[in-house]
């Protein structure tokens, strides 16, 4: 995962003080890539570049060149179908072994039409300065951060992260996932618009349980092309788990070349984080054991987690209650995987989006309108957990990939009737979420995995970690703010105001770091809370009666969800 800095039609041109502008920005974001910096400049645009490197270390270094070096491009993410396309471009004189390198002579072929073709997670900005044209694009579920602003000159701003262009830009905002801007068609416009997300249309196809299977097994075997050693993040839940079980089946092989030659690092790695005696530990531990893997488990203290909170917030750049929750274990663990030398993960983030897998889905009245949650989960997610994901693990410089949000599954499991994703048509099993993921890998001729993890009830992240790490969050909240800073917390937040101590606390930090009311409005308004919605609250007047966004939290739901 690395991190990019641009500046398009910068007022100075390329005036040596707006190139120490922009290094002096993507320096900010060297966290994310702390293998090696660049930096090209050409008429009407200046793009650096922080390498992480995961794909050709030797010499996949950026921003990258056309032959004509009038055709630049820095780009942060994984293009997974990039041999298939290379190998549409023979005649193309590629330079480095770089995944991203593709997109060059995709655009000079395609212009703006080359965004479809790829496949995989990204963010990028290309300049050419042959035309004076200009392309920039987010992937299909924004994986990828991307933010974009324009300074006091016009000159348009583009980043990782917001604080590389807070301080030269009045206004900025996420660049939205799916969309691109381009000079060429005028302006932002969607690139990604899948029959799916037509949210007028619930789908009826029948499920396929081995599609669902295979498809996410596709999913997660392309997503280990890697140059460098990596690893699964296992929490011991059905998400993580089932990654870890894919994984595990094709690790002795060399994906790269689809699987002729011996891996460069057979032995899977696996790590879980979690207080001491968490069920998160206990679960990962059986699912390792059970999956041969090196398995390494690390624990921290309530009081590690708090004294890391500033920091957390400082690089997830958002309050969001239940994202920085999630957020600090995960951090936490991230420094200790790059400590052993490993730069890639999988995770599991967007399969309780997919599958209808929070707790509260539970309480979903029909298909139709559990569809249509599912739809708008989906359409939040680069604001939650895809951010989380990303920002926590980006911080060391690892990168997280997500096998659940690809695109062609995504368009295999959000096509199918959403009957078979509410919790209560399975008759003769147990009121379970997720039931139909389960029954695609409930193969007992070649388990995947012990049968209670298979069927483990759902935990939040922030839950499975241990319950006495919101308890301790919420414990020094209560000693931090007092009753009367909570009451003035509409004077002092007039955008969003916090309503609970807790989240009163990660909005002081936040606003510590980055006071602008812009940068407030990047996160959103409102609770946050996965039960805590609109949609979740006309489901049942229940969840309105809980400010705690924590799924054990919500009368009704957690274990008492799996009562007749």
């Amino acid at each position: 995962m690395c991190g990019i800095v641009g500046v398009i039609r910068p007022k100075a041109g390329t005036d040596p003080d707006v190139r120490a502008r922009v290094l002096k920005s993507a320096r900010l974001l060297r966290h994310r890539g702390p293998d090696w910096s660049g930096v090209h400049v050409q008429p009407g645009a200046i793009l650096a570049h922080e390498r992480l490197a995961i794909v050709d270390p030797d010499s996949g270094g950026q921003p990258l060149l056309d032959p004509t070096e009038q055709v630049a491009l820095a780009a942060n993410g994984e293009i997974y179908n990039h041999r298939s396309l290379r190998a549409l471009h023979d005649d193309y004189p590629f330079r480095t072994g770089s995944d991203c390198e593709v997109i060059l002579p995709l655009w000079i072929e395609k212009g703006d039409a080359l965004v479809p073709d790829l496949d995989g997670m990204f963010a990028f900005i290309l300049s050419d300065a042959r035309t004076g044209d200009f392309l920039v694009a987010r992937d299909p579920m924004g994986i990828v951060p991307l933010y974009w602003g324009v300074d006091h000159d016009g000159g348009l701003w583009f980043a990782s992260e917001m604080k590389a262009i807070r301080e030269h830009c009045a206004q900025y905002d996420v660049f939205p996932p799916g969309h691109l801007w381009s000079s060429r068609s005028g302006g932002l416009k969607r690139w990604y618009e899948p029959s799916w997300m037509n949210a007028a249309v619930t789908p009826d196809r029948p499920v396929d349980l081995n599609r669902i299977r295979d498809g996410l097994e596709a999913s997660v075997v392309k997503r280990m092309m890697t140059d460098v050693p990596w690893g699964v993040l296992l929490s011991g839940g059905l998400d993580s788990s089932l990654v870890a079980a894919i994984a595990s089946r094709h690790a002795a092989k060399r994906v790269e070349d689809d699987e002729r030659s011996p891996a460069w690092w057979p032995r899977l790695h696996t790590f879980s984080v979690g207080l001491v005696g968490s069920p998160d530990l206990a679960a990962a531990r059986k699912v390792a054991d059970t999956l041969g893997t090196a398995h390494h488990e690390y624990t921290f203290t309530v009081q590690d987690g708090i004294d890391a909170l500033s920091d957390v917030i400082w690089h997830l750049e958002t309050y969001d209650v239940t994202t920085i929750r999630a957020s600090t274990p995960m951090y936490l663990m991230a420094r200790k995987i790059k400590a052993m030398g490993v730069k890639m993960v999988l995770s599991g983030e967007g399969s309780d989006e997919v599958f209808a897998g929070y707790l509260y889905f539970h309480k979903a009245p029909n298909a139709g309108e559990l569809h249509q949650e599912t739809l708008r989960k989906l359409s939040m997610l680069h604001l939650y957990d895809c951010l989380r994901a990303n920002k926590s693990m980006a911080a060391w410089g690892v990168e997280a990939r997500v096998p659940f949000l690809d695109k062609a599954f995504l368009a295999e499991a959000m096509t199918i009737d959403p009957t078979d994703k509410l919790s209560s048509t399975h008759p003769g099993g147990p009121r379970m979420e997720k039931a139909l993921l389960r029954r695609a890998f409930d193969t007992p001729d070649n388990p995947y995995m012990p049968h209670d993890v298979l069927w483990r009830q759902k935990e939040q992240f922030s839950d499975g970690v241990g319950y006495g790490w919101i308890d301790g969050l919420k414990a020094h909240a209560e000693s931090s703010v007092s009753d009367a800073m909570l009451a003035q917390a509409a004077f002092r937040f007039p955008y969003n105001p916090p309503a609970t101590k807790e989240a009163y606390l990660y909005r002081s930090l936040f606003t510590a770091h980055f006071p602008e009311e812009a940068a407030a409005k990047t996160v959103p308004g409102g609770p946050s809370v996965a039960c805590s919605t609109p949609t979740a609250i006309a489901w049942d007047e229940a969840f309105s009666k809980s400010a705690d966004p924590s799924g054990r939290a919500v009368a009704g739901v957690h274990n008492a969800a799996y009562r007749g």
